[in-house]
C-alpha cells in the first residue's frame, strides 16, 4: 500500500465531504479512492469514517488523524518544492509582515538588496505595528520585536537584540523634573504603547532588583514614531527602542531618564511557519538578513 497515497485519498475525502468528490479530485475511480482509505483503516486497526449513503463523516479518531494528516503533507509538499526548486532560481511572492517603524528604517532597504539577488521574485511587504497570527493571516515570514517565545507550530530565528531606553525632552525635565527612581514614574506623564493592555506596565532593571510600574499618560498609541514626536514635544516621558530615537538622542532633542534603571530588552526575529521551513525562497530571505544584520552587528548595536 502506498502509504502517502492513501493519507492524500483519507484527508481529500473528509474535505470533500465525500468519495465521488475526492475522486473527481485526485483523477481517480471512486472505488480505488475507497480501496486505498479501506487499506489505511485497516492497517491502523481503526474506523476513520462514518459512512452513510448521504454523507461521509470522520469519527472523533479520524477527526484528529485528519488534522495530522493535513500537516504531514503539507511538509512533504513543502519538500517536494523545496527539492524541485534546488537547480531553479527561486521564484513566487513572499508575503512579509513587520513593525512599521523597523519595516521603514531596516527592513524595506535589506529586502530592495534581497530583490536585486534574485529578480524573479516579488515581496509583498506589509507594515503594521499590531501584533499578527502569521499562520492565520498567511504571512511566509514575519518580523517581530518582542521577548523571545517558543511554539509548536513557528520556527523563530533570532536577528539583533532591541534596546530600549526611557526618554524624555529637555523642556519637559526643566517643567517636572527627572525621575530619581522608577517609583517616581507614577507621578509622571507617560507616553506609552497602547496596543495592549500589559504595555501600560514598564519593567525596569536596577542595581536594587526589578521594577514593575504602572504608568499613564498624556498619549498612548501603537505606533513608535507618534511616541517620539510627542516626547520631542515635551509631553512625557516615553520608553521607545533606540532605532526610533537614536536621531532625537544625537541631537539633544530627547535625553535619557534613569539610566541606572534600563528596561527589559527585546529581540527582533524572524518567524515563519513550522511546514514552510524548506521553502528554497524563505531559506534564502532568512539566511540573506541574518547575513546582512550579523555583518552590520556593530551598526546595529549602535542604532538599537
Amino acid at each position: 500500500m502506498d502509504k502517502f497515497e492513501s493519507l492524500r485519498a483519507f484527508t481529500q475525502v473528509v474535505t470533500a465531504g465525500g468519495f465521488a468528490a475526492a475522486a473527481r479530485e485526485m483523477g481517480l475511480s471512486r472505488s480505488a479512492v475507497n480501496k486505498l482509505v479501506i487499506g489505511l483503516e485497516n492497517e491502523l486497526g481503526v474506523q476513520l469514517l462514518h459512512r452513510s449513503t448521504r454523507v461521509v463523516t470522520p469519527t472523533e479518531t479520524g477527526r484528529a488523524f485528519y488534522e495530522r494528516c493535513v500537516d504531514i503533507l503539507a511538509s512533504l509538499e513543502e519538500a517536494e518544492r523545496a527539492i524541485a526548486d534546488l537547480n531553479e532560481a527561486p521564484k513566487g511572492t513572499l508575503r512579509v509582515n513587520a513593525p512599521m517603524s523597523f519595516g521603514t528604517l531596516h527592513l524595506a532597504p535589506a529586502l530592495a538588496d534581497f530583490l536585486v539577488l534574485y529578480p524573479e521574485l516579488r515581496v509583498q511587504l506589509t507594515l503594521s505595528d499590531r501584533f499578527i497570527d502569521p499562520i492565520e493571516e498567511g504571512f511566509d515570514i514575519t518580523v517581530r520585536i518582542a521577548t523571545p517565545q517558543t511554539s509548536a507550530s513557528l520556527i523563530v530565528h533570532p536577528l539583533a537584540p532591541a534596546q530600549r531606553v526611557l526618554c524624555a525632552a529637555p523642556s519637559y525635565i526643566a517643567t517636572h523634573g527627572a525621575p530619581t527612581h522608577p517609583n517616581e514614574l507614577r507621578h509622571h506623564s507617560c507616553l506609552h504603547y497602547g496596543q495592549l493592555a500589559v504595555e501600560d506596565h514598564w519593567t525596569l532593571i536596577g542595581p536594587d532588583g526589578e521594577y514593575t510600574v504602572a504608568v499613564q499618560g498624556a498619549l498612548c498609541s501603537n505606533n513608535g514614531e507618534a511616541l517620539r514626536d510627542a516626547a520631542v514635544r515635551g509631553l512625557g516621558i516615553t520608553l521607545l527602542p533606540r532605532f526610533i530615537i537614536e536621531p532625537e538622542l544625537q541631537q539633544k532633542k530627547l535625553l535619557i531618564v534613569l539610566p541606572d534603571y534600563p528596561p527589559t530588552e527585546l529581540q527582533i526575529s524572524i518567524i515563519y511557519p513550522v511546514n514552510r521551513h524548506l521553502s528554497t525562497k524563505i531559506r534564502l530571505l532568512v539566511e540573506f538578513l541574518q547575513e546582512r544584520f550579523s555583518q552590520n552587528f556593530q551598526l546595529l548595536q549602535n542604532l538599537l
